[in-house]
């Protein structure tokens, strides 16, 4: 039982916003690529199978990243007690448990077409390599941004079989969403990674946060617009935008506070009711 406590631990299966965040581009490029006039039968089956993989692949992800950055977990405060870095789970037995997560991802993904398969194993070099970004760049929540919003494309491509400049111009958009949400995120550990030396967003951006983040989200807005124009969705997708917009501008970045943990970490969660406004107006617009 303890084990199994740990494994849980590790994985973060109880702080569901890692997987949800991942999940909910996927769950767009579905949506947007879904023809509703069919059954909605095959629409619940694969979003049930990007749900799946977002949490097989999101957990094999936090595994990876406490392996590589388990000397730098132990000088932070947040991440000091967890079960790699406090020595509770050995480096053999971590590597084995990131091998049957990414098997039973494996068997997820066989459901899908073979382009999206091929795009699928594209992206793996992008979602082991993220965690060592910010050794190297100040940019790691861009790198961030570029995985996870990656089943964008994917969800897209699992009903068309082929890629488009739409659901590109949505992943876009989803990078800056990301690259906002992150720094937030990033706050919460800024004193700690400024003394052992780590990078990101939040340290470049610092004494300028808001800008930063008025920046991204305004990106992202402008895309999903853009994307509307040219998914040729009706007048009621761009009132329902106004909804994020709102989310976005006057709830996050209004009451962000860079030097508040708790405040950075709720903002930070909030992106999960972003992620499922956006998802909801795709399908009362593609539906109405």
């Amino acid at each position: 039982m303890n084990q199994i406590k740990l494994f849980i631990e590790l994985i973060r299966l109880k702080k569901p916003i890692g997987y949800m965040l991942l999940f909910w581009p996927c769950a767009w490029g579905l949506t947007l690529a879904y023809d509703f006039s069919n059954k909605l039968n095959d629409y619940f089956f694969y979003l049930t199978l990007f749900f799946l993989g977002a949490v097989l692949m999101r957990s094999a992800g936090c595994i990876v990243n406490d392996i590589l950055d388990r000397e730098f977990d132990k000088k932070v405060f947040r991440t000091k007690n967890r079960p790699i870095a406090s020595n509770k789970i050995s480096i053999p037995l971590a590597i084995i448990y990131v091998f049957v997560l990414c098997f039973l991802a494996l068997l997820v993904l066989l459901h899908f077409n073979n382009y999206t398969i091929v795009l699928a194993f594209a992206s793996m070099p992008l979602a082991f390599t993220y965690p060592l970004m910010k050794r190297f760049t100040y940019w790691p929540q861009l790198f961030l941004g570029i995985t996870f919003n990656y089943g964008l494309i994917l969800g897209w491509t699992s009903i068309r079989g082929e890629i488009d400049v739409i659901p590109i111009i949505f992943y876009i958009g989803a990078i800056f969403w990301t690259l906002g949400y992150d720094t937030i995120y990033g706050y919460q550990d800024i004193k700690d990674d400024e003394i052992i030396g780590l990078k990101s967003t939040s340290i470049k951006f610092k004494g300028k946060e808001k800008i930063f983040l008025l920046s991204c989200y305004s990106i992202l807005i402008i895309f999903l617009t853009v994307g509307g124009y040219y998914m040729k969705l009706n007048n009621i997708y761009y009132i329902l935008t106004l909804i994020p917009l709102a989310h976005l501008f006057f709830y996050q970045i209004k009451n962000f506070e860079s030097k508040n943990p708790k405040n950075c970490l709720m903002l930070f969660k909030s992106n999960n009711f972003l992620g499922l406004i956006i998802l909801l107006n795709l399908i009362i617009t593609k539906n109405i």
